[in-house]
């Protein structure tokens, strides 16, 4: 039996991309409860994407808020607790990239992209976790991206914020192993969605440009589907894509070629 079936599960950043296609996987693995989480920005895109899982005969609420504001965060929480007392599997999937000089880059926008993509992650899991623990079961699982296996052009605190990322919950993972608590962490590559299109320049604007890395990925669906492999299986790690996996390869058996590489890649 799936063992997303009867749980309750909560997705941020599930409005479009990844997030919108783990809602409509996790939908027919038919959870007790389904929450969905994004910017109130994008408040009508997400009931679309709750809508759509309800056709599935699951129960489906939507909660926007902010994650990079803390007072939204805990709304937010207030709001699931009113839904029900627990929350089996979290997925951190909410966050924003980047396509940016180091030397360009105000630290504001490093600092807007770390209360995103970490700090409303670190907020969340602060609230949620004494009610795992709590109950003696739980799940987090992080998309912690491929960048943060390795630092890449343009992407300096994304790349820096995902490996933070990393290093939290791989330590929150040891701190409670023997108390029913599991952390997956995912690496995906490219992926087909608008990320790049929503990441943010030096100057806080979105980028506006597809990737053609990005457009030539995998679907999104695909990679909802090898998300949710992994979590029924209890993977600690999650590599997901294509062939740009093999950059993690060659960084770990085969430096001077994955150097040669990345010092390739063009300004976008």
């Amino acid at each position: 039996m799936s063992k997303i079936k009867n749980n309750v599960v909560w997705i941020t950043g599930a409005s479009s991309g990844i997030g919108e296609a783990l809602a409509y996987e996790i939908s027919r693995h038919q959870p007790s409860l389904l929450i969905l989480s994004a910017p109130a920005g994008n408040a009508t895109e997400l009931e679309a994407v709750a809508s759509r899982c309800k056709q599935t005969g699951i129960v489906c609420h939507t909660i926007p808020f902010d994650l990079s504001k803390k007072e939204e965060i805990h709304e937010a929480f207030a709001k699931a607790m009113q839904l029900t007392n627990r929350i089996d599997i979290m997925f951190h999937n909410g966050g924003v990239s980047q396509r940016s000089l180091v030397e360009e880059t105000p630290t504001d926008i490093d600092r807007k992209l770390f209360e995103i993509n970490f700090w409303g992650a670190v907020e969340l899991t602060k609230l949620v976790l004494p009610l795992m623990l709590s109950n003696r079961q739980g799940h987090f699982v992080i998309s912690a991206s491929i960048a943060g296996l390795f630092g890449f052009k343009f992407r300096s605190a994304y790349a820096a914020s995902k490996h933070a990322l990393c290093g939290y919950f791989e330590s929150l993972r040891c701190e409670t192993f023997d108390r029913g608590i599991k952390v997956t962490l995912l690496f995906p590559g490219r992926v087909q969605t608008n990320i790049s299109l929503h990441a943010l320049t030096r100057d806080g604007r979105p980028h506006g440009v597809m990737d053609h890395g990005q457009d030539s990925g995998i679907s999104a669906a695909l990679c909802a589907k090898k998300i949710v492999r992994a979590v029924e299986r209890n993977k600690k790690n999650a590599l997901i894509g294509g062939k740009e996996l093999l950059m993690v390869y060659f960084k770990r058996y085969v430096p001077p070629l994955f150097y040669f590489l990345v010092n390739k890649v063009k300004p976008t």
